[in-house]
């Protein structure tokens, strides 16, 4: 019998899905990585599954414990998961301005949420930094830290960027995804460059965040205007994206974001987030930038059934300008430096 031992088990070892339309327009295979096949539901199971495995390697974690962290909503999902099969208490602290769904689930995982104001990093009030304060004040709590502990990087390098390796035969010409922790980008490129250092490795970032300009300039310095997108796009280097083996930066706009996230669910039947929209008009980028034959890979986030009062609702989008691109219109506006 073939079978995994529980939730955290199954975590991993998710297909990549060829996107039909997209590798046909341009000539290469432009393979996604179907995260949202994750039991919790996306890429950041892993991360959760690192960062608590690694804190009871550590002795930071004993039974009955505490697991706490400030989280956009996905790792927050997969944190509550895994305490859920290993037994522990879980505490969320969330910014006040992601999808209410994201609230409501870790809500019915049983973890404890807090939802703060949504204020910039410098503030002693961000999400966080009450995260942290919350668990140097509960006795027996863990504070996961997703941004600036390194197992969460680790978890990549020994999961998703060796599943990577292994499904393409080792003919992968370019790994293409967003930042938000840093994690999944620098794992995987430091994976995949370990094998063979002529893997590009590109990071697609949205619109409004500093990550872009410090890539491609040397400077964390925001580019354009806030975006739509959640969870990804920072302003400082997390301790996990520090030293990663990014090679190139693009930007992506809002409107190409959603151009994409519609094209594949019409085209490929893939209800998708809005940072797996940034993360595949990246990796087009990168197909047309190399030229037809090559194999370009990244991210499938997470599923867009999280976003769809927001991403999903044709008002929501109108009343931003983006309406027009979910009905497949092209020509994205330039992004404005902020």
């Amino acid at each position: 019998m073939r079978f995994r031992r529980g939730f955290v088990d199954a975590i991993g070892h998710t297909p990549l899905i060829r996107l039909e339309r997209l590798s046909a327009e341009t000539g290469c295979n432009i393979l996604g990585k179907a995260e949202f096949l994750n039991p919790g539901g996306s890429v950041k199971d892993r991360a959760a599954r690192g960062l608590i495995e690694d804190a009871e390697r550590r002795g930071a974690l004993g039974p009955g414990g505490t697991v706490v962290d400030g989280t956009a909503g996905n790792t927050g999902i997969g944190l509550a998961h895994v305490c859920l099969a290993r037994g522990y208490r879980c505490l969320i602290v969330m910014p006040e301005n992601q999808s209410a769904d994201k609230y409501d689930t870790i809500r019915a995982l049983g973890a404890e949420l807090e939802v703060v104001k949504a204020v910039p990093y410098a503030d002693p009030n961000h999400y966080q930094k009450v995260a942290r304060r919350r668990g140097e004040e509960l006795a027996g709590a863990f504070w996961a830290n997703q941004f600036d502990n390194v197992a969460n990087r680790e978890a990549h390098v020994a999961s998703t960027g060796p599943e990577i390796w292994e499904d393409t035969d080792g003919r992968v010409d370019a790994f293409v995804t967003a930042a938000g922790t840093g994690g999944t980008l620098a794992g995987v490129s430091g994976f995949l460059k370990s094998q063979r250092p002529a893997v590009l490795t590109v990071l697609a970032d949205p619109q409004g965040s500093s990550l872009f300009r410090y890539v491609t300039q040397g400077e964390l310095k925001a580019y354009g205007p806030g975006s739509i997108t959640e969870g990804i796009g920072i302003g400082r280097v997390t301790a996990n994206f520090a030293g990663a083996p990014v090679d190139d930066a693009v930007s992506v706009s809002d409107a190409e974001a959603v151009y994409y996230v519609y094209r594949l669910l019409r085209e490929e039947g893939l209800w998708l987030g809005a940072s797996s929209g940034v993360n595949v008009a990246g990796a087009v980028r990168v197909a047309r930038r190399l030229g037809p034959g090559h194999t370009i890979v990244t991210i499938l986030c997470d599923t867009g059934a999280k976003y769809r009062p927001r991403l999903f609702d044709r008002g929501w989008l109108a009343q931003r300008g983006l309406e027009a691109f979910a009905d497949g219109a092209t020509g994205f506006p330039a992004i404005e430096s902020a």
